[in-house]
């Protein structure tokens, strides 16, 4: 499929073979943490931070590093549902992102500059980092797990954005250009509790035309639709706070998760659907170190 080809949504009813697991045969899952928003002076100052460099067609951003034992008494676990969902690994979709945007960015297709930015799923937080290096005004990042933020987020965001004049302490709040940095945890069924730029009408779908300057003008996430239970929470949320009419979603993550039922075909066929998005191709990843790996973009219609 090339570039920046629409969506269609097509049949899975002719035997592909994948094992799409049904949502209501799964172990019910704890309840979700309350949402809450993170202050940078809550950045965890006991566990021990590493950081290597990451090179990315030519931005080289710090990864951190932290143990999943010590902050969360998982010893190689990269996933516990409705526990741990994976915030302290750097999963490969969130670097094909940053290289999607850049591309973008490069080509005149996106800007950041001087716009309102949201992470979903944000882990390491990369995606976002490289938003507030683009110039964006507001940089909001999100994570299922406080934990994740004060261990691993907003030091990472310390240490990449240093060189732009932020002076690494943990109590700062804007890069050199004067981004506002805020970090949310909790889960997408709740967190749009927390999250300022949001529709003040959860049901209208023309909530944000009479407030144009509500919501978020762009979404990212990476490799946050491999559970289907979760989509719908998720799709939800992207309802909520994207900026109308002009907001713009960047999702990456793998064609299809094996044994989970996720990924980008099933996820955009529940967004053709809904019949609001639109859905168009960015990148295309296939290295041949794992499946298939895409990023798309999704704009209203």
């Amino acid at each position: 499929m090339a570039a920046n080809s629409t969506f269609k949504l097509f049949s899975t009813s002719g035997g592909i073979g994948l094992d799409f697991s049904d949502p209501s045969s799964e172990a019910p899952l704890p309840p979700p943490p309350p949402p809450t928003e993170v202050l940078s002076s809550e950045v965890s100052s006991t566990l021990k931070f590493s950081v290597e460099p990451v090179t990315l067609d030519g931005l080289t951003l710090f990864k951190g590093r932290v143990s999943t034992k010590e902050v969360f008494g998982l010893p190689n676990s990269d996933l516990v549902p409705g526990v741990y969902e994976g915030g302290l690994k750097l999963w490969e979709g969130s670097v094909d992102l940053v290289k999607a945007l850049r591309s973008e960015v490069q080509c005149g297709h996106l800007s950041f500059n001087g716009k309102r930015v949201l992470e979903l799923g944000c882990g390491h937080g990369l995606p976002g980092i490289s938003a507030c290096l683009e110039g964006a005004r507001v940089v909001h990042f999100q994570d299922f797990n406080a934990e994740v933020l004060r261990s691993l987020t907003i030091p990472n965001v310390n240490v990449n954005l240093a060189k732009e004049s932020l002076s690494g302490r943990s109590d700062e709040s804007n890069c050199g250009s004067g981004a506002e940095l805020r970090f949310f945890a909790g889960d997408w069924s709740q967190i749009d509790q927390c999250l300022p730029y949001i529709c003040n009408k959860e049901n209208d779908l023309d909530c944000c035309s009479e407030q144009p300057v509500s919501g978020y003008d762009v979404i990212l996430m990476a490799e946050t639709i491999y559970s289907i239970s979760a989509q719908q929470n998720l799709y939800g949320l992207i309802k909520k706070c994207l900026r109308r009419p002009h907001g713009v979603v960047y999702f990456a993550a793998k064609k299809y998760y094996f044994g989970v039922g996720g990924g980008t075909r099933q996820f955009l066929s529940m967004v053709e659907k809904d019949g609001i998005m639109a859905g168009s191709l960015v990148a295309e990843v296939a290295d041949g170190s794992s499946n298939v790996r895409e990023v798309w973009k999704l704009s209203m219609k």
